[in-house]
Formats: C-alpha cells, structure tokens, sequence
C-alpha cells in the first residue's frame, strides 16, 4: 500500500504525521524543536518541490510512506489522481491519501509562510517548530485514523 500524507507546503504537518507514522517521532510524547529539524524534508521543502511526491520510507508492515505538498489543491489533485486511473485501469485500492491540513495551528501557517515563503527560516522557523509541537497531537490522531483504516 502507499500512503500520501499531503498538505499545503509539504514542509510541516505532512511531514511531521509521515515521521509519526514510520516511526521517527515516538507518537506518546511530544517533539523537541531539535528531534522535529532531524526529521527528513522538515522545514525543507520550496516551491519547486510543490506537486512532488517523496518517499519518506517504509513503515512496519512493508507500507511506502510519501510526502507532497499541494498548495490549495489537495483534494483537487486526489480527485485528478483518481479519475487518471480510473480512465488509464490502473488500480487505487492501494493508495490513500491523507490532508494533514485539518491538524494545522495559526503558528504554523504563519511560521510555515515566513520560513518557506517568505525565505525568513531566521524567524519563521521558531514559530512553524513551536506551532508544530502544540498541534503534535492532531498529527498523532490523523495517524491513528490512517493505520485503523487500513486495518479495516
């Protein structure tokens, strides 16, 4: 199976429930500002990456774990994905997608738009970490919602 987690920038809270899901953030206790910058893609992505899928790893059960950041098209583009493969015979019964949008706080819109769109990482970046570890538990939940629908 592949799972998308996807969301505005592919920066943050995406990549952040992907860590949660393979395993690189521990789900029952919250980040420090250092264990989240150590995470793969984290405050990383730029424009140029927006639409891209990256591999962020496999989980336990052999699961391929992507990241994409889709601007505002998040579930425009799952709609686009799904209607290219339903026209094409391709099989989506294996892939899911999850928008980790609805586990986003105010601090890590505004950080996330200093840090990646503003270029301001000196400013944005204490902001986008500290919105993130408040808003930790939503992604944990998002994850728990995405490994119980895949059990079903």
């Amino acid at each position: 199976m592949k799972i998308v987690y996807h969301c505005y920038g592919g920066s943050h809270s995406s990549v952040t429930a992907a860590a949660i899901h393979l395993g690189y953030l521990a789900a029952d206790k919250k980040p420090t500002p250092d264990a989240l910058m150590m995470v793969p893609f984290f405050d990383k992505q730029t424009d140029k990456d927006h639409g891209k899928f990256k591999l962020m790893g496999k989980d336990e059960m052999g699961n391929q774990i992507y990241i994409c950041g889709c601007r505002s098209l998040g579930t425009k583009m799952e709609k686009s994905l799904y209607g290219i493969a339903r026209i094409t015979d391709i099989p989506m019964d294996d892939v899911i997608f999850v928008d980790t949008l609805k586990g986003v706080n105010s601090l890590m819109r505004i950080g996330g738009f200093l840090s990646r769109k503003l270029r301001l990482v000196w400013l944005g970046r204490p902001i986008v970490l500290k919105g993130t570890v408040n808003a930790f538990n939503n992604f944990v939940k998002i994850v728990e919602e995405v490994k119980n629908k895949m059990q079903n």
